[in-house]
């Protein structure tokens, strides 16, 4: 895949890309005049281009024609329990590559993190959802939100709790779903019941229980299309 540069100016005519994407192309990539990019909006608009001129503090790049942008065919959310930091990372990452719409971190009954260690991390997660969004080649950036209670963001429509000792009583998904996965000590009894009182789909993923990280990645392939439910 040709390298791909971010900008949120229109992806027409000359474009004028500097700070730290010029910065990657030129000095970590170096790229060359008259070598051949994608651009890239983050809100689903990418094309083709070629490196026209390369200066000191920026480069122009010739918008051409336009590139699909590669999201997944059904809308589906995340709503990820704050788990292990560095595992919730690489859900972040894979999930941004399954093609997610939007992260939530999710704050639950039997987290075991603190939140004190997580506070000051939105901008690095930030930042993980943002790199894997180029690596993947997609066209859009999905949405991070902030922590948020389990109770809060039950209150949102098209629910999927996954849970390895519930029967599902979900047979086909809805085209847009938000999709939960609890922490590695599971949910609990009280979260279990908040979901069936507000007409939460319940799933599974197979026969044998997966680990938190796991799950998100296997649910999130599944609902784009990727794998087909077991």
């Amino acid at each position: 895949m040709r390298h791909r540069i971010y900008t949120p100016d229109p992806l027409v005519d000359a474009v004028r890309i500097a700070g730290e994407e010029f910065h990657h192309a030129a000095r970590v990539v170096r790229l060359r005049e008259g070598e051949e990019v994608e651009l890239f909006d983050g809100k689903g608009n990418a094309v083709s281009g070629v490196v026209e001129s390369i200066a000191t503090t920026h480069l122009i790049v010739r918008a051409g024609a336009p590139i699909d942008s590669r999201e997944a065919k059904t809308a589906f959310d995340l709503a990820m329990a704050i788990i292990n930091l560095e595992k919730f990372e690489l859900v972040l990452q894979k999930a941004t590559e399954l093609g997610v719409r939007s992260i939530i971190p999710l704050e639950t009954d039997r987290q075991e993190i603190r939140k004190e260690r997580y506070s000051g991390k939105y901008d690095r997660w930030q930042k993980i959802i943002f790199e894997a969004t180029k690596q993947c080649g997609r066209a859009v950036i999905p949405t991070l939100e902030e922590p948020t209670s389990f109770d809060q963001v039950m209150q949102r429509e098209n629910k999927i709790l996954f849970d390895a000792d519930i029967k599902p009583n979900s047979v086909l998904s809805p085209q847009s779903s938000v999709l939960f996965i609890g922490p590695e000590g599971g949910w609990s009894e009280r979260e279990i019941n908040e979901a069936r009182k507000h007409d939460c789909a319940f799933e599974t993923l197979g026969e044998r229980r997966l680990r938190a990280e796991t799950a998100a990645i296997v649910a999130c392939a599944r609902h784009a299309g990727v794998c087909a439910p077991s």
